[in-house]
């Protein structure tokens, strides 16, 4: 499916709307879901190669472009701290590696895969360790699950070790997997799951499904989770795919509703988001509702990233980048402005490049997105699918004021001198 909108960039519709999230601690215990490994070291939080957080809004600026091409359904980024970055195929079970001279090599294919639909690889996350090791969720012939293997050799030879489960029994289906998994700035990873195309399982506390988790590295439930003994960090989602952390460490997921609304939520633990008793805002007690939401035509999205306290999002039926501002700063025709407090969207690079599947920040203070066209659901070109990178520039202030032009009427008083424009 495509959308009907185009351009370069255009300003978030007037059916955008903006809401303040509400945060709501459910009392529900669940039992423990899952099956735990036995417990082992925990190591220190992951270092990852994102550009230092600036405090000022960013947008992309000029021409982008091309890093790599001709992945297959590529899904999910991680860059590394060594200049390489590795990148999930959903459909082949294939960890590409792109190193930092722009080379693009396979570094193994992931045990157990069984991809279906939506189903397959989908999220990778790298903890640094000797050797660091690699997360990968994925759907099986059985669940959705996460491992991690040890990752050998140096850049541009890198090797996949031995598969360990980290986490199973994530329902699955053909669609509303899920998939995207990263490390928190507390060492924890976070994990977010999909309803599995049962409804009902982004409110049960006893299921895995429609929900975002908080897992230790080695698998076990964090003690400090919002419900004892449980995986579950937040819940009511029906298909959250983006998860990041803004330079002040709060914690913000896209989300795909069904008709109407898809969502920028800022999650906090143990709230409830509503899938399925409401899509988008609602007036209902009881309920987070987004900071952000757009008709699904617009967005569909995946990918969620932050440089500074601008966050990016990959649209795929919008294929575009949106720039998000969710603390305001930027006014409706996308320039800075400090009284500004709403909070704002604006769209980039609208059906240029097709679908939009991942984006993450790329070096030297640009932006890396990557289409996702030869899913079976875009229209690939030649080359598809392609990693694209574009610089970032801060977001520009106003243009200043026309100076008011001289009166012609007669005056016996000399003018005051005009007062330089702001």
């Amino acid at each position: 499916m495509t959308s009907r909108r185009r351009g370069t960039r255009s300003v978030a519709s007037a059916s955008l709307m903006v809401v303040a999230a509400l945060a709501l601690a459910a009392c529900a215990t669940p039992g423990t879901p899952g099956l735990l490994p036995s417990p082992s070291s925990i190591s220190p939080p992951v270092a990852t190669a994102t550009p230092s957080a600036v405090d000022v809004p960013v947008r992309p600026t000029g021409t982008p472009t091309v890093v790599a091409a001709g992945l297959a359904a590529p899904w999910s980024i991680v860059r590394l701290t060594n200049g390489s970055a590795l990148i999930s195929e959903r459909d082949t079970a294939q960890v590409m590696e792109l190193d930092g001279n722009g080379s693009l090599r396979s570094v193994g294919t992931v045990d157990g895969v069984d991809p279906d639909g939506e189903g397959g690889l989908l999220g990778l996350a790298v903890r640094p360790g000797n050797p660091p090791w690699l997360y990968a969720y994925y759907t099986s012939d059985e669940d959705n699950r996460v491992v991690r293997m040890p990752l050998t050799g140096s850049p541009g030879s890198y090797d996949l070790g031995e598969q360990q489960v980290i986490l199973r029994g994530i329902p699955k289906s053909s669609n509303h997997n899920g998939g995207r998994i990263a490390f928190g700035p507390d060492g924890m990873l976070y994990v977010t799951t999909g309803d599995a195309g049962n409804p009902d399982n982004a409110q049960d506390l006893n299921s895995l499904g429609g929900k975002i988790l908080r897992v230790q590295a080695d698998g076990r439930a964090p003690t400090d989770n919002p419900f004892p003994g449980s995986y579950v960090y937040s819940y009511g989602h029906r298909n959250p795919q983006g998860l990041t952390w803004d330079s002040k460490g709060t914690l913000w997921a896209s989300e795909f509703g069904q008709n109407t609304w898809d969502e920028l939520n800022q999650i906090v633990a143990g709230t409830n988001y509503g899938w399925p008793l409401v899509e988008g805002r609602t007036t209902q007690s009881g309920f987070a509702n987004p900071v952000l939401e757009w008709p699904t035509s617009d967005a569909s999205p995946s990918g969620l990233t932050a440089v500074g306290d601008t966050l990016f999002m990959a649209a795929l039926r919008g294929q575009r980048v949106w720039a998000l501002y969710p603390d305001g700063g930027v006014t409706a025709e996308g320039q800075a402005s400090p009284a500004t407090t709403a909070a704002s969207a604006m769209a980039y690079f609208t059906s240029q490049f097709g679908r939009i599947r991942d984006v993450v920040p790329g070096p030297h203070g640009t932006l890396w997105f990557m289409t996702n066209n030869t899913d079976g659901r875009g229209n690939p070109s030649k080359g598809d699918d392609r990693i694209y990178q574009v610089q970032l520039d801060p977001v520009p202030a106003p243009s200043p004021a026309p100076s008011p032009a001289p009166s012609t009427a007669p005056s016996t008083a000399p003018a005051p001198s005009a007062a330089p424009t702001p």
